[in-house]
């Protein structure tokens, strides 16, 4: 992965509300066909970091590199390059799941909107939900519809917040498959956020484990799992959440 371009470039980042510092000078890089997983627990810092990722906040200090480009002087000539889903981040209800895929489909520039609309309807069994209403799915199929408007443009950047959260078991590990082939046939980057952790030692090539707004661990999971004296990484989680790290885990800041 040393010589494969790089496509995130987080250095020195940090952002402050007034008195809390919510990210505490983060450091990471994503490079193509890399997927890296953000872990933490609720406040740890990790939707602040991705919305900075996105230029919906400004940093504080420190700076975000996208494709090269700083995403606080240049967001216009990356946004097209990548995408975004989040269950947490609502469609409009009213609207139909194909018309809420039209608008961002043309929002992104999409040649033939219909065309790359019905593929990835049959590539993530849409089809059968385009007319009906996005307010009226359950939340797994909203998150399906989600994970379809972040393909739409053929992303070289995908920001994933839980993209399986609400899926039953065989619908999850279906997605899955679908993200890794997609991955491969690309050479996208996946930045990866999930509190499955089933899912992240099966899709991350690197965990940076945050608290408190800082990196605090970092590894592939099979190195956390070791250095941890772990079996599974909700355990390594878990020590990491509650701060049970003992002499030799040292924070790894780079």
């Amino acid at each position: 992965m040393s010589h494969a371009q790089i496509i995130i470039e987080v250095r020195d980042l940090a952002k402050s509300f007034g008195a809390l510092r919510a990210v505490d000078g983060v450091n990471f890089t994503v490079a193509a066909g890399q997927t890296v997983a953000l872990l933490g627990g609720n406040g740890a810092g990790k939707t602040t970091t991705i919305s900075m990722l996105l230029g919906l906040l400004m940093p504080t200090s420190g700076s975000v590199a996208l494709f090269g480009e700083d995403i606080a002087r240049h967001r216009s000539k990356v946004l097209g390059r990548m995408n975004f889903s989040s269950p947490y981040v609502d469609l409009p209800h009213r609207l139909s799941a194909r018309e809420n895929l039209v608008i961002f489909a043309k929002l992104y520039g999409v040649k033939q909107p219909a065309a790359r609309i019905a593929e990835i309807a049959a590539a993530l069994d849409l089809t059968a939900l385009l007319d009906r209403r996005f307010g009226s799915l359950s939340a797994g199929q909203k998150t399906r519809v989600a994970l379809g408007k972040a393909l739409l443009n053929r992303p070289e950047l995908l920001l994933l917040d839980e993209p399986t959260a609400s899926l039953d078991p065989d619908t999850a590990d279906w997605v899955r498959h679908y993200l890794e082939t997609y991955q491969r046939e690309t050479g996208a980057a996946i930045l990866l956020a999930s509190h499955n952790m089933a899912e992240v030692e099966r899709l991350a090539d690197e965990v940076l484990m945050m608290r408190k707004g800082r990196i605090v661990d970092r590894g592939t999971p099979a190195d956390l799992l070791y250095r941890f004296g772990r079996q599974n990484l909700e355990d390594v989680f878990l020590d990491i959440a509650r701060d049970r790290r003992t002499g030799d885990m040292a924070q790894v800041e780079a």
